[in-house]
């Protein structure tokens, strides 16, 4: 009996260098694609995008490892200049500003989600739920944090604009995460 403890392991059981590759690659044009959808909060330089849902069903899919590499070449490929960051952009100051924080929480999100999902917590809605949440409280305890010392501002100010705006569109993303993981794994053939 094998040990099938990620969607990429259990999709993808054997991989080579050039299949790793492929999986980052693909990877980062989904987080990409996911940090396209993009709504700007007024007063906020922080907009609402699709990306923390990748992060979650990324992280969880791939584990941990393979989710790390995916976000760190998804981080170095929007620093170098590839418009992959919200709204097609790019460069060092999306990284060391104020949204900084935010994908910083997002690389250690997906190492944490990939982490629990390889001990089957992604598997059944009990643990999925709780992983998520984890996960988006990575994110956010971060990005709040960059987000207060990169602009100087109040703490009432940094939960205004850069938590308020964002939490019904954060539960939804959990419950999208939490349901569609273990619906998923129904139609993995246990080995």
């Amino acid at each position: 009996m094998s040990q099938i403890a990620t969607l990429r392991s259990a999709l993808v059981p054997r991989t080579s260098v050039v299949t790793q590759l492929g999986l980052i690659l693909g990877g980062t044009f989904f987080l990409a694609a996911m940090a396209q959808i993009a709504i700007p909060v007024p007063g906020s330089p922080i907009p609402v995008t699709g990306q923390t849902l990748a992060v979650l069903l990324l992280g969880t899919a791939y584990g941990a490892n393979l989710g790390f590499a995916t976000f760190s070449f998804y981080i170095l490929m929007g620093v170098v200049g590839a418009p992959i960051f919200a709204g097609g952009s790019h460069g060092l100051t999306r990284f060391v500003g104020p949204t900084g924080g935010y994908l910083a929480g997002m690389l250690v999100a997906t190492a944490l989600t990939g982490a629990l999902a390889g001990r089957k917590w992604d598997q059944k809605i009990l643990t999925v739920i709780p992983t998520m949440i984890l996960g988006d409280l990575v994110i956010f305890a971060l990005g709040l944090t960059w987000l207060h010392h990169a602009t100087a501002q109040s703490w009432s100010w940094t939960f205004k604009n850069g938590l308020t705006p964002f939490v019904i569109g954060e539960l939804l993303k959990i419950a999208i995460a939490s349901t569609a993981l273990p619906t998923v794994w129904r139609f993995v053939p246990k080995n």
